[in-house]
């Protein structure tokens, strides 16, 4: 299934994101938690790509166990921070024989001291060109609401994502956000520039405070006040921070899906209580 023809009138789309742990016992926990989710029938799954490729194997491996053997369409994601254009070129080939059709083109979050192999990419939308040049994969990409860290202003970083969708990037998935003010701000700013793709909402539900600041503090997502004083009454409380989390992620995915977004895609963490708390609800209303 390719993805992008997933988005348009209808139903939204829902979808999960993991990580490649770094145990076998992580490795259990993650299918588990893969085969837990998959009752709530996903239109698909993603998998990271670690930083400067570090789990490039792992991303693969489980992408196509999560379709051959769990049965869920996966998004592969592929950075091209840490590899020439050789190795990209081996694991989409890969990819293709496996039959996985979805990437998500990435430029990656750069190590410290990160030293680029010779010939690599800087950006995702290189990454879209060459994977266009030679693959028919379907062409995810990510976005920033709040504006890339990297980037010199939100102008620059738009503008940046223009190029991007130009590359053949089909949609869009967001980093995460808690005030969705942001979200519908940027999705006006992008329509204005001509960016047509769907532009699908990334929301993370809490499940710890160390969790949280250690996210925002690499992304750069701002926690509004209002959340960030209900997150200091529990904070010494896992499962009150959750439960906070959780009630938060729910209002949000509520306004969200009443002003018609195409889906929404929830970083799990690995975890699956959170994100099927927060369908329950869903489904009740």
């Amino acid at each position: 299934m390719r993805i992008s023809e997933l988005y348009g009138p209808g139903r939204p789309v829902f979808s999960f994101e993991f990580f490649p742990p770094r145990t076998d016992a992580g490795f259990a926990a993650l299918y588990r938690t893969v085969a837990e989710l998959k009752r709530l029938n996903p239109d698909f799954v993603s998998v990271t790509w670690g930083a400067g490729g570090s789990t490039r194997r792992k991303t693969v491996d489980i992408v196509i166990r999560i379709q051959q053997d769990i049965g869920v369409t996966p998004l592969a994601h592929l950075s091209c921070i840490g590899s020439t254009p050789e190795q990209l070129a081996r694991t989409l080939d890969r990819l293709e024989t496996a039959g996985i059709e979805n990437v998500l083109a990435l430029g990656g979050d750069r190590p410290p001291d990160y030293a680029a192999p010779p010939g690599a990419f800087n950006h995702a939308n290189e990454l879209a060109a060459f994977i266009r040049s030679r693959w028919s994969f379907c062409l995810g990409g990510a976005c920033y609401p709040e504006t890339h860290p990297a980037a010199p202003s939100p102008e620059a970083d738009l503008a940046n994502l223009v190029r991007k969708v130009d590359a053949g990037i089909e949609f869009l998935i967001t980093q995460l956000f808690f005030d969705n003010t942001d979200y519908f701000a940027f999705v006006e700013r992008a329509r204005r520039a001509g960016i047509e793709a769907p532009i699908v909402p990334g929301i993370m539900p809490i499940i710890s405070i160390a969790s949280v600041r250690r996210v925002t503090s690499l992304c750069g997502a701002a926690i509004p006040v209002e959340l960030e004083r209900a997150l200091a009454v529990v904070e010494h409380d896992d499962a009150l921070t959750m439960q906070v989390g959780v009630e938060w992620a729910t209002r949000q995915c509520r306004e969200l899906l009443d002003r018609g977004v195409p889906g929404i895609h929830f970083y799990t963490l690995n975890k699956s209580p959170a994100t099927r708390s927060i369908f329950q609800s869903l489904l009740e209303e």
